[in-house]
């Protein structure tokens, strides 16, 4: 810093010092390096009147720091297919800026765009129907009629119909009437809207789902008649129901019913099926059923009977979700978390089933499901470890009508799968490497997806297999040359001399009790900088405990790696892609095994002469908030400095002030813990909950560490982190605090997660050098 730029100690922001000024100064350049690079968020491909051409059109999200938002553009592409199988890409010159723009979606033919923006506070939601040129309809849906439309990943679900001219989505329903008063007292005719001598009462409070859903209201199914501009609600459905994910059913015969299929997630989760909303996001373990029910636009001369939702899956199963329809209409493919369900864990092994759909076009009660791919408890070697896979493309069906395409967690890294639905055969797509794959869209039998690597940012892949799909067949890949994915020679240089390897931990000392998918070896990835004994290590754990770190490009990791640490991301047994056997070995064993298995990892690189056993400092944000502090606690003498963000720190106290409080039974008491859920728990399961408790080790702790901490975190609430920062302090320990007043458990704002990083970045390199 120029001495002219110098700060005096009046200025000096709050927390920091000459030093560290110095150090936000240079660190802040480089992260802004990483924070800039845009992302491909999804991607289509439309088949075009030549038959060796197709049109694809990117949707691209760039950080945009100022405004505290992603910025979103499209740019298109031709792709043209030689008979010699190269394969090349025309992009259009720049991408188009969506300003505004909720979330776009194109018809299946492509001829036609829908445009969502969802108005801000009490404002329409508009909705543009654009063909190649123009917008050919703009439709304005009052709040009266209904709220935001969802575009959340989960409840989320905009449809086409075959013929293009009615779109099915899920958004909230309209606000319900509240008491009004006027100064007589209440008004039983309500009141208007500009009434100044009046005011709206609150009236029952209706609870949400919890993270990320505050303010939300119920989501709804509706429906939009293009031609007309009219949308209709779906009647009939329960309002124990919220609705999600939302297809058409199969053009049926002449004299038919048009069907929608959709998720129906039940608010009876509580205690003893009382209701409750319990948090949603991120847990699997929800009850949720497929249902089908008639488009409200009908001609009711086809058939009088207008029936309620017919639930197509609860008879067989505790979880259906995703569903999507084989291209002949024949089978309705659909995944399931029965495992998480029946088990409580909030993410477990998927399955894959399907549902003959009568060829009538009528759904009838207690279709047989059959099993398409069951649940892996216990796979083998380098085998397929099961399917962890969080939906489906819009299209991601082959040629032969029976075999679709997904990512999946594979281990420690993300795959491409091919599954057939009649054989049930799984193959994997991508090469097999220590990249991670994802897919973005399909090429009629080719494929477009993204890899990347922690130290080696995103890169357009485009892939063909010329054998038919068969067991032996081999896919070949080529880069696509593109403008969206282009990282700055800084960064190339930075990362150059970086590895990166996946490591076999093996399991000391199994106990007997354990079954064999426990006893096999979880994994760690390692990014290594050249010399590597030499430089300081960071341990990075994952939050869940039933999520996993794969081997892609995390812009934050890649950013710490940079400055000059080595990179150690644990995916301790309870992880995804491991198989059922080893995640489900963690429930009841929350802060023992997984602590045990965490310093397992790090002795095996500090043995291998890998790392510098006294230069080690940890990180890790939720249940890897909660390991970090457990960490050191247990271990107070091996970490230099820690990171904790929105941390479970006392179980006890969380379990009060959670929108999970099943997952704190669950964790600790194990799948017995579905059994004993209360929201009034007793003594005994307090005192538990507090002897697995990382303030349970406080007394012993001597770390330095960071709290970074979301004030609208309804997962783990604020109060967590703060208490055992104050108790922390209170001892004498080096603590520091930074408080985002707007974010949740995430803390995924772009300022946040960049102020976030920026801290974490210079919290280590301070301590790293005293």
């Amino acid at each position: 810093m120029e001495a002219s730029d110098a700060l005096s100690e009046k200025d000096m922001p709050l927390g920091l010092d000459a030093d560290t000024v110095e150090q936000y100064a240079s660190q802040s350049k480089l992260l802004l390096e990483f924070t800039k690079m845009p992302t491909v968020n999804k991607a289509w491909v439309f088949k075009s009147d030549n038959g060796n051409a197709s049109k694809a059109m990117f949707l691209v999200n760039q950080t945009n720091l100022l405004s505290n938002k992603r910025r979103k553009s499209i740019l298109s592409a031709h792709i043209l297919n030689s008979k010699d199988q190269t394969v090349k890409f025309q992009w259009s010159p720049f991408p188009i800026e969506i300003s505004g723009v909720s979330t776009v979606v194109p018809s299946p033919s492509g001829l036609k765009l829908l445009v969502v923006r969802n108005g801000e506070s009490e404002s329409p939601t508009k909705m543009e129907i654009w063909n190649q040129c123009q917008v050919e309809r703009e439709i304005n849906v009052p709040q009266s009629i209904h709220g935001s439309i969802y575009i959340d990943a989960w409840f989320e679900g905009i449809s086409w119909n075959k013929e293009e001219n009615l779109i099915a989505y899920v958004a909230e329903e309209p606000p319900l009437p509240k008491p009004s008063f006027t100064d007589t007292g209440f008004s039983k005719r309500g009141l208007g809207e500009k009434d100044s001598n009046s005011w709206k009462g609150q009236g029952d409070w209706e609870e949400e789902w919890g993270e990320t859903y505050f303010k939300k209201r119920r989501p709804t199914l509706f429906v939009l008649d293009i031609s007309s501009g009219e949308v209709r609600a779906v009647e009939d459905i329960s309002r124990t129901l919220s609705v999600g994910q939302v297809v058409w059913a199969p053009h049926p015969p002449t004299g038919s019913l048009d069907y929608l299929v959709f998720v129906g997630w039940s608010s009876e989760n509580g205690f003893q099926k009382t209701p409750r909303k319990l948090g949603i996001k991120y847990c699997y373990n929800r009850l949720c059923s497929l249902y089908a029910i008639p488009s409200p636009f009908q001609n009711e001369s086809k058939n009088g009977d207008f029936s309620t939702a017919k639930d197509l899956t609860k008879h067989s199963l505790s979880s259906a979700f995703f569903p999507l329809f084989s291209p002949d209409g024949k089978y309705l493919v659909f995944l399931s978390a029965k495992s998480a369900v029946d088990s409580g864990a909030h993410g477990a092994t998927c399955s894959l089933h399907k549902i003959e759909w009568p060829s009538d076009g009528v759904p009838k009660p207690e279709l047989t499901i059959q099993d398409v791919v069951p649940v892996v408890l216990c796979p083998n070697d380098e085998s397929f470890p099961g399917l962890y896979c969080s939906g489906f493309l819009s299209n991601p069906w082959l040629s032969d009508g029976s075999t679709l395409v997904v990512s999946s967690v594979w281990r420690s890294r993300e795959a491409i799968l091919s599954i057939n639905i009649l054989s049930g055969k799984v193959l994997q797509v991508s090469p097999d490497s220590d990249y991670s794959w994802e897919l973005l869209a399909l090429d009629g039998d080719n494929v477009i997806a993204v890899s990347s690597c922690i130290i080696d940012p995103p890169k357009v892949k485009y892939g063909h297999c010329a054998l038919q799909l068969e067991p032996s067949s081999k896919w070949t890949w080529v880069e696509v040359p593109n403008p969206l994915l282009t990282c700055s020679a800084k960064i190339k240089s930075f990362l150059s001399d970086r590895n990166i390897s996946i490591l076999k931990v093996p399991v000391t000392g199994p106990s007997d009790g354990l079954p064999n998918g426990a006893k096999n070896p979880y994994e760690a990835i390692f990014v290594s900088c050249k010399e590597s004994l030499s430089h300081p290590t960071i341990l990075v754990l994952h939050g869940g405990p039933h999520s996993v770190f794969t081997s892609c490009y995390y812009k934050s990791y890649a950013f710490l790696s940079s400055l000059g640490f080595n990179i150690l991301m644990v995916n301790y047994r309870g992880s995804l892609g491991f198989g059922e056997e080893a995640l489900q070995s963690l429930p009841g064993n929350i802060g023992s095994q997984d602590v045990k298995d965490v310093l397992a990892a790090l002795d095996y690189v500090i043995e291998k002469g890998l790392i510098d056993a006294n230069k080690v400092a940890v990180v890790g944000g939720s249940h890897g908030g909660f390991l970090t502090t457990h960490l050191i606690g247990q271990a107070p003498d091996r970490f230099v400095a820690a990171v904790a963000r929105n941390p479970v720190c006392n179980l006890s106290l969380m379990v009060g002030t959670t929108d999970i409080p099943d997952w704190v039974y669950f964790e600790s008491c194990g799948k017995e813990g579905k059994n004993y859920f209360s929201e009034s728990p007793s003594v005994e399961y307090l005192s538990l909950f507090y002897q697995r408790s990382p303030i349970f080790h406080l007394s012993k702790v001597k770390t330095p560490v960071l709290f970074l901490l979301g004030a609208q975190d309804l997962r783990v609430p604020i109060s967590n982190g703060l208490q055992y920062a104050r108790a922390l302090r209170e001892r004498g320990g080096n603590v520091k605090i930074i408080v985002f007043p707007e974010d949740v458990h995430s803390i995924d704002r772009p300022q946040s997660d960049f102020e976030g990083f920026l801290n974490i970045g210079v919290w280590f390199t301070k301590h790293f050098n005293k």
